[in-house]
């Protein structure tokens, strides 16, 4: 009996392990390959835009390409200045990308499928995204190098600034859904008038401020001066080279793609069916339709899908700002508003003034 109650101890901790592990694995490899063609994706949307044709070579319609760079940049000697702190240099594209993808583990794609369903989702983001900063301080230190060291102290106040917006728009999402769990913020947008409950319109200011600022967090277009190639060649990465290079690369990509997923959870219902409440359980029960128009995972990627449009559609038309704008937009414009909003917000939810929050307390 001794051999069977082993036997079941080392199958339990086993599958203490592996379940985790295998979450883990399902959400990380279908999210690499996200990076890999959202850049793809931009090359051949800006490509249309500036009437070009963009990848085409590799694969049909280019689509081996994102394959072919990442073999690339794997062949790619990683040199590293002489004087330079190599441990910190090579540190730092790993911080990045560890920020980039941490905060994947609390995102609910719908509402049974989340790796880490914590009651404190929202303060989690918040707390691992924040920690990107010291990739990009560390990085332009640890390269020696002026260029490098001026790029991180642009894209690090740039950071600050606008990450200190989006942590004040997200305190109204918080006000007016009642809890921190991401889960139960997208629940609290359900309602039966559709995407007329989602929190977009009750909160549309601290919807555009907290959009606008992940753009300029992501350092994208029109907010990229920390690598304005015109002005200090790449930024904060300006000596990293080979996959060290494509560290920081798929770090901002991933980075891109939360924001998406943060805005579409915290503003835009999340997995939620824009019909929600609105169609009647014969139209739900009909096959193939009712399953897309009702609720779903598919909702949350198109709305992901929708928002890194937005940020491709943002650099192929918008120019560059200066830094001062960045800056003044950020403090004296941005921050300002959310407080403003997050007040008015407080009166809404505590008299109950708007059919959003009827069940507020």
């Amino acid at each position: 009996m001794d051999w069977i109650t082993s036997a079941q101890a080392f199958a339990y901790e086993w599958y203490m392990w592996a379940m985790p592990l295998s979450g883990i694995i399902t959400i990380m490899i279908p999210l690499f390959l996200s990076v890999a063609y959202t850049t793809w994706l931009e090359r051949r949307v800006i490509g249309a835009m500036q009437v070009r044709i963009g990848p085409n070579k590799v694969g049909w319609k280019g689509l081996l390409q994102p394959i072919a760079d990442v073999a690339k940049l794997a062949f790619k000697e990683i040199i590293i200045p002489a004087g330079a702190n190599k441990v910190l240099f090579l540190i730092a594209p790993v911080i990045m990308l560890i920020s980039a993808f941490a905060a994947w583990a609390v995102i609910p794609f719908n509402a049974e499928l989340v790796l880490a369903d914590v009651n404190a989702g929202l303060l989690y983001v918040l707390a691992v995204t924040s920690v990107g900063v010291y990739g990009v301080i560390i990085a332009g230190w640890a390269s020696n190098s002026k260029y490098a060291l001026l790029g991180a102290m642009r894209s690090a106040a740039q950071i600050v600034a606008y990450e200190i917006a989006m942590g004040f728009a997200l305190v109204g999402v918080l006000m007016a859904a009642g809890t921190m769990n991401l889960g139960g913020i997208i629940t609290a947008q359900q309602g039966e008038y559709g995407f007329v409950n989602w929190f977009w319109l009750p909160l549309l200011p601290l919807f555009l401020i907290y959009f606008i600022s992940g753009v300029a967090e992501t350092n994208r277009a029109p907010f990229d001066v920390a690598e304005g190639e015109s002005e200090i060649v790449a930024g904060f990465h300006v000596e990293y080279s080979g996959m060290a290079f494509a560290v920081f690369f798929v770090a901002e990509y991933a980075n891109m793609l939360l924001i998406a997923a943060l805005a579409s959870i915290m503003f835009m219902g999340g997995w939620l069916s824009p019909f929600d409440g609105l169609l009647s359980a014969q139209t739900l029960s009909i096959p193939v339709l009712g399953y897309f128009l009702d609720n779903g995972m598919h909702w949350f990627f198109a709305k992901i899908f929708f928002f890194i449009f937005l940020f491709l559609w943002f650099r192929a038309t918008f120019p560059r700002y200066r830094y001062d704008q960045i800056m003044r937009l950020g403090w004296k414009v941005f921050i300002p508003i959310t407080i403003v909003w997050i007040v008015v917000v407080g009166f809404m939810v505590l008299g109950q003034l708007s059919p959003w929050w009827g069940t507020a307390t």
